[in-house]
């Protein structure tokens, strides 16, 4: 069947969720019965309701925090995400291991069992599949905060199923942002209908009075990606959960460095993903935003990587993004401790409840970078339309298969690689190397025009090694890769 943006029925959602949950023994929980599900999740208090509590937080114009984190054990785990709700966590995430994203249950299983024996995480996240319903409704109840499921699975049909029937009401991901910049030979046919199926699963809830948060993965590959190549996907992803009932879209970006142009990523998102729903029929959406703290490579000093998650927050509270994932100092080191984790939820709340109360004034700078990116990204969505025949689906299709769209550094080979991004002089990313993307000529001109003036000033040519040295530069003290600023 041609891959359609197009909300399944009723019947085409039970037919395939009879295969789903076919998938692992965990998928025959009496639990996941509809009716069990939607009674325990209507009992639900509010404040344990991602979505609700997402609303909330974008009328009163807090920006909440949110870690990252996840480890195989239940009982560890439970204990992990106490100790971030008790360092200040608004939320808390259940981070999914790599074998369950992979939809390797057996694998995770093993894991799960050397874990136990060897009394140290065998797995690097916590495999929800396999604790199944009941597992992971001890989580939801261990905590006074609603949980987000945090993964990168193309095909998360089961995992979705499970994590919502437990009470977690937030899911993120998407077609696009959970394949191109995770998997390398999975189609986006394969990977857009997988989410539609968990989109769908979302909206049937929505049918029956509960509301789920979901939201698209926005920082893409983490690094250096253009502001309206991301919003662009994050647009795109809402609209496609917008098709099958979704009723709650978090759109993400993933900070630029540039304080300027990420203010303008994030107002630009929430206000194009507003017009864009509005525009295609998608009246009673609501969306709010997420800021990624720096996503790139961190410097190894733990002083320094507190100073750039405080930057991060700084930036995150002046966009008036809704929701901030924090980062630890612990970075560049590996997987980090609880206690360094606690330490980034704490620096990173200090800072967003100090600025709650101001506001990033207006100025010429701010309103051209917001018209920059607006533009871009309207004529990223006509050409992936147009090429689609009006079908947003096939259009995403056909527009990675002929490069029209591409993220920088992604493996997936579904998607072209050829654009490369540079920074000029002030610290925007732009765009070095277009590939095939479909921009104007004046865009085109925009960027290049930007990024001479940055090589004109470092009197060198422009080159790749622009973006070489951009990609080390935050982790070796500085935004710009400038060759005279090189340790």
């Amino acid at each position: 069947m041609e891959l359609k943006n197009k909300k399944l029925s009723e019947a085409e959602f039970f037919e395939e969720r009879q295969q789903v949950l076919s998938q692992w023994k965990t998928g025959s929980d009496p639990d996941l019965d509809f009716e069990k599900a939607i009674a325990f999740l209507k009992q639900l208090p509010e404040e344990k309701n991602f979505a609700i509590k997402m609303a909330k937080a974008k009328v009163t114009g807090q920006t909440m925090v949110q870690p990252r984190a996840g480890v195989p054990v239940l009982s560890e785990h439970i204990k992990l995400l106490q100790y971030l709700e008790a360092s200040g966590a608004d939320f808390v995430p259940s981070t999914i291991d790599s074998y369950t994203r992979q939809n390797r249950y057996l694998e995770a299983e093993r894991g799960i069992q050397e874990s136990s024996v060897q009394n140290r995480a065998m797995l690097n996240g916590f495999p929800a599949v396999n604790h199944g319903v009941e597992g992971c409704r001890k989580v939801m109840e261990s905590v006074g905060v609603p949980i987000q499921a945090r993964h990168g699975t193309p095909d998360a049909r089961l995992l979705s199923e499970i994590i919502h029937a437990a009470g977690w009401t937030s899911n993120e991901g998407g077609g696009i942002s959970y394949n191109i910049p995770y998997a390398k030979s999975i189609s986006l046919e394969t990977s857009i209908r997988n989410w539609q199926y968990c989109d769908r699963l979302v909206g049937y809830y929505e049918e029956h009075g509960v509301h789920i948060n979901r939201e698209p993965f926005g920082p893409l590959t983490g690094t250096l990606v253009p502001p309206s190549i991301s919003n662009c996907i994050s647009i795109i992803e809402a609209l496609l959960a917008a098709e099958q009932g979704v009723k709650n879209i978090t759109v993400g970006y993933g900070m630029g460095g540039n304080i300027i142009q990420d203010i303008a990523a994030i107002r630009t998102l929430q206000k194009q993903t507003d017009a864009f729903l509005i525009k295609n029929g998608y009246h009673d959406v609501i969306v709010t935003t997420v800021f990624h703290q720096w996503m790139g490579g961190f410097p190894a000093d733990e002083a320094e990587a507190t100073g750039l998650i405080a930057m991060s927050s700084t930036v995150a509270a002046l966009s008036k993004a809704t929701k901030m994932i924090t980062k630890t100092s612990h970075e560049s080191i590996g997987i980090p401790t609880k206690e360094a984790n606690g330490l980034g939820i704490k620096t990173s709340k200090y800072v967003v409840t100090l600025l709650q109360d101001q506001t990033f004034p207006d100025c010429d700078k701010l309103t051209e970078e917001m018209m920059q990116i607006e533009s871009e990204v309207d004529c990223l969505m006509d050409c992936i339309l147009k090429v689609g025949e009006g079908d947003l689906a096939q259009g995403v299709v056909k527009a990675f298969e002929q490069g029209l769209i591409d993220v920088p550094f992604a493996p997936s080979k579904y998607n072209a690689g050829k654009i490369l991004p540079a920074r000029d002089n002030e610290g925007n990313i732009r765009i070095l190397e277009f590939g095939n993307l479909c921009f104007t000529d004046t865009i085109k001109k925009f960027h290049f025009d930007k990024i001479a003036q940055r090589a004109a000033f470092e009197q060198r040519p422009v080159s790749f090694q622009l973006t070489i040295d951009d990609v080390y530069a935050v982790s070796n003290d500085h935004l710009i890769g400038r060759p005279f600023s090189k340790h």
